[in-house]
């Protein structure tokens, strides 16, 4: 069934931009396997969002005038981010998140090393290390 809703989730996207969804989703399940593809709502908006043990790891959408790709372990890495803004620089970066317009700003061969580096980021213990470490205040 969750394949069904990503491919109903794609096809109902602007037609120009789904064949680069489908290659970056590809992607993100060739490379890390350790997480699982849903359709789920954040920010307000349908996206196909990817857990590792129920854990938001990546999250790749399309909005009205931009596609955005949501990449959890650049958020808390400086080093991952740099090299990858640097790598990806026609596209627009944010904190956690990657906007683009075509695949000339989202070379495939590039996301793929993304993907791949990222893949080694165990966030579920980045969790756990900072909720043990006193520093949380509160947060769960």
């Amino acid at each position: 069934m969750k394949n069904m809703q990503l491919e109903e989730f794609i096809a109902s996207q602007p037609v120009d931009r789904q064949p680069l969804l489908k290659e970056i989703h590809g992607i993100i399940a060739a490379n890390d396997p350790a997480v699982s593809p849903c359709i789920e709502s954040m920010m307000g908006i349908q996206m196909i969002v990817y857990k590792d043990r129920g854990i938001m790891k990546y999250g790749l959408a399309s909005i009205k005038k931009y596609m955005s790709l949501h990449v959890m372990p650049i958020y808390g890495s400086p080093a991952l981010h740099n090299r990858y803004k640097q790598l990806l620089n026609k596209a627009n970066f944010q904190k956690g998140c990657i906007n683009f317009t075509s695949k000339d700003e989202m070379p495939l061969d590039i996301v793929r090393d993304l993907i791949t580096d990222c893949s080694t980021v165990d966030l579920l213990k980045i969790k756990e290390d900072f909720l043990s470490s006193g520093k949380n205040k509160g947060i769960k």
